[in-house]
């Protein structure tokens, strides 16, 4: 995949969040990790369908699903802001979809890619070979 000078990438998980900006001249991939705040959940009623019971006995579940939420209200807030002009998810596919939910219109022309992967806890290197191989 060829990806435009300033291009952000989130990479994602029910936990934790990482972005990171290409700064590679096109076609190479260069990413850098940027700091951001991280998104607080606000328990803003998503996975509130995920009831505590037999298959989901800690709620682990629900408190993944308000962390996507929250997740995807931050990417929103800084494509609306004007931040983010491409963006590339890669998140871990439960995850993946329930961000998907809660895209905006705006943000959602601005996405380039998206992969159903878990690469949050992988290296940056591996995070580049995955979007340059695509």
């Amino acid at each position: 995949m060829i990806l435009p000078t300033g291009t952000t990438v989130a990479v994602a998980d029910g936990e934790t969040v990482r972005l990171f900006r290409n700064t590679g001249v096109k076609p190479g991939v260069h990413l850098v990790e940027i700091s951001a705040a991280p998104p607080v959940p606000a328990h803003s009623g998503s996975g509130a369908r995920h009831h505590t019971g037999s298959a989901n006995p800690d709620g682990r579940r629900r408190d993944e699903d308000d962390f996507a939420a929250a997740t995807a209200s931050f990417l929103n807030k800084l494509s609306l802001d004007g931040t983010i002009k491409h963006l590339v998810v890669v998140s871990d596919p439960r995850t993946l979809g329930e961000m998907r939910k809660h895209f905006h219109r705006d943000l959602r022309g601005k996405i380039m890619g998206e992969f159903a992967k878990d690469f949050s806890r992988r290296p940056l290197e591996d995070i580049a070979s995955l979007i340059a191989d695509a």
